[in-house]
């Protein structure tokens, strides 16, 4: 590992492990951290040059952060954990699943896609346009370098077949928001595809563990405790 990620630790019990979305951080989870630890041995992870994680010297890529988490877990003497990933976040969830079905035990998908045309044109187009902007200035510019590295991981990855979900082992839940950035179709594409998924749609955004924590934390404590 090149790296040591900063992580929040609270709790006993099965390891939950939370993976936040591009941009963003493990404070992402704070309407989480301290409900699901009342049960769980709960690791809110900051990935790769995200919050107080650095940068590294690695590829900025989801099946990287995949590989950095199993560097994590291995770290942290944890055999098998349940998996809680958001948006990018669940891309890594994902990518994980299927490269190291033995180290989970139960996997969440919260906004997660498998490749740009999952997320709504809306979205993704001004995401593409900020990338190909971020690009050019890169040459010049660090922070206009990690903008586009940022970008870049909503523009090239994950690419993810639906195929490659059936090879996903672990119980899962596909849970997302009624007006989510993704599209509904393509999440019902990824439950589908994943063998005995459960899909369940509340309420909000894509951001609805931070606007509807209550409701969120009430269907993922129902699945893992189910």
């Amino acid at each position: 590992m090149d790296i040591e990620h900063f992580y929040i630790e609270k709790g006993e019990g099965v390891p939950l492990i939370l993976l936040h979305g591009n941009g963003e951080n493990c404070d992402y989870f704070q309407g989480q951290i301290d409900e699901f630890a009342k049960s769980y041995h709960v690791y809110a992870i900051d990935t790769r040059g995200h919050g107080q994680t650095p940068r590294g010297d690695k590829p900025f890529t989801i099946r990287q952060f995949a590989e950095d988490l199993l560097g994590f877990m291995d770290k942290h003497q944890i055999e098998k954990a349940h998996l809680l990933g958001f948006s990018d976040g669940g891309n890594i969830a994902m990518v994980f699943a299927i490269q190291h079905p033995d180290r989970i035990s139960r996997l969440i998908l919260n906004g997660a896609n498998l490749n740009t045309n999952g997320v709504k044109r809306s979205i993704q187009i001004p995401i593409e346009i900020g990338y190909r902007i971020a690009r050019v200035f890169a040459r010049w510019r660090r922070s206009a370098k990690l903008k586009a590295e940022l970008l870049g991981l909503m523009v090239n990855d994950p690419n993810i077949s639906p195929q490659e979900l059936k090879g996903i082992q672990a119980r899962t839940l596909v849970i997302a928001g009624t007006n989510d950035m993704i599209k509904d179709e393509h999440t019902r594409l990824i439950a589908e595809n994943i063998p005995d998924a459960t899909l369940v749609i509340l309420k909000g955004s894509h951001f609805i563990a931070n606007q509807h924590p209550q409701e969120f934390n009430q269907a993922i404590m129902k699945f893992l405790q189910d």
